[in-house]
């Protein structure tokens, strides 16, 4: 009998330790060690440039049983853009194209959310780059929640959004003598965030 006890004991232990996440609903703030803010773009129409913000804060307002009361906000260092490769990062800092001096922060702020299916959420907002804001909307896919070493309940989400720089008065560029430009004009944001419940 002892050897049917343990498994149903460990069992129960399981099922208590998932329900007790089924559930993430509260306020969060984005763990910014454990969250990558990446970006990449074509270079000279031949290979792709990736980079990352390495500054930024965010919070949301999960809601599980009603999804479009949920809610976030991205604040980004644009100052904080690293490709790796300085001269470039200086450039990119410039009037051409972020202008940081002016306009030190990039702001996402949801205007809605919905629920796609069971673990892919649709979060709509506005997205503000130098002076200029625009309605974007990205699909975020829970990757998980869990009850880490600290005694912190964490989610993860991860999601991308294609956006045409140019959209955003982001529009220098170089001709090459072979056509097309130095830099395309379409660019992608890739998020894969961790975010800590606050107590």
């Amino acid at each position: 009998m002892g050897k049917h006890r343990a498994p149903e004991a460990a069992a129960t232990d399981f099922d208590a330790a998932t329900s007790a996440l089924a559930d993430v609903t509260g306020d969060y703030t984005v763990d910014v060690a454990h969250t990558r803010i990446g970006i990449r773009a074509r270079h000279a129409m031949v290979t792709t440039v990736r980079g990352a913000f390495t500054e930024f804060s965010g919070t949301a307002h999960l809601d599980t049983a009603t999804p479009a009361a949920s809610s976030v906000t991205l604040r980004i260092a644009a100052a904080s853009i690293d490709t790796g490769t300085p001269d470039r990062d200086v450039h990119l800092r410039s009037a051409d194209f972020l202008d940081v001096e002016r306009y030190p922060e990039l702001v996402f702020t949801s205007t809605g959310v919905e629920q796609l299916d069971q673990e892919v959420y649709r979060v709509t907002g506005d997205l503000t780059i130098k002076a200029v804001t625009r309605p974007v909307a990205i699909d975020f896919a829970l990757t998980g929640s869990a009850l880490d070493p600290f005694g912190n309940t964490r989610v993860g989400f991860e999601g991308a959004l294609a956006i045409k720089r140019s959209d955003w008065e982001l529009i220098w560029n170089a001709v090459l003598d072979t056509g097309g430009v130095l830099v395309s004009d379409r660019i992608q944001v890739e998020f894969d965030v961790s975010a800590i419940k606050r107590s």
